[in-house]
């Protein structure tokens, strides 16, 4: 009968899996990006990666048990995806938009995972197992938190692909469009005295 510490050391066999494969992934995320920002954002994250899996092989050796991974076909899917949306968008003003959202779903990802696995090691009476985890998980939450600023910050913003300075150039364009077709603005904050009549 299989109990929560298999479900434990299962979970914990699929990280180990998936922050190896990460630590493979984020240089060319970051070479992907355009934003100084955000690359310095990932290379600082791939650091901690590095760090994740050594501190995983604690967590096995804490359990007695050999680490070893299992394929975590969650990660897999998520880097596939990520790939893809890099390859679509390269040379598009939202590329660094398209890399935080992928980014952002792995570390969600992984924030639910490393959630799971502190509790469990809790309740398995392992306090290094879950201080560890423990210290996993607030760095993600904290990568997680940096990325969710890089696209507050301006990075979705560009990924409209307008320059700011170039906005009211536009309206004035557009204003000019509409009056050659013999259109008026609308203006939002005219009032009506009613309602319209035929």
């Amino acid at each position: 009968m299989k109990t929560l510490v298999d479900l434990f050391l299962n979970e914990l066999a699929d990280m180990y899996d998936a922050e190896k494969r990460l630590v493979k992934a984020l240089p060319k995320m970051a070479k992907a990006a355009t934003c100084p920002d955000l690359q310095a954002a990932i290379q600082s994250h791939l650091i901690e990666t590095q760090g994740h899996v050594t501190k995983l092989e604690e967590v096995f050796e804490a359990f007695n048990k050999e680490a070893k991974g299992q394929t975590c076909e969650a990660t897999v899917g998520l880097l596939e995806e990520g790939d893809e949306i890099a390859a679509e968008f390269k040379g598009s003003p939202a590329i660094n938009a398209a890399i935080i959202a992928a980014a952002q779903k792995v570390e969600h990802y992984e924030i639910a995972s490393y959630g799971c696995l502190h509790e469990w090691a809790g309740l398995l009476g392992n306090k290094r197992a879950a201080d560890i985890l423990e210290e996993i998980l607030a760095q993600e939450k904290a990568a997680n938190e940096s990325l969710t600023k890089l696209a507050t910050d301006g990075n979705n913003e560009a990924a409209l692909g307008e320059e700011p300075q170039n906005k009211s150039q536009k309206k004035d364009g557009e204003a000019s469009a509409m009056n050659q077709r013999g259109m008026q603005p609308v203006n939002p904050r005219s009032k009506r005295s009613g309602p319209a009549t035929r």
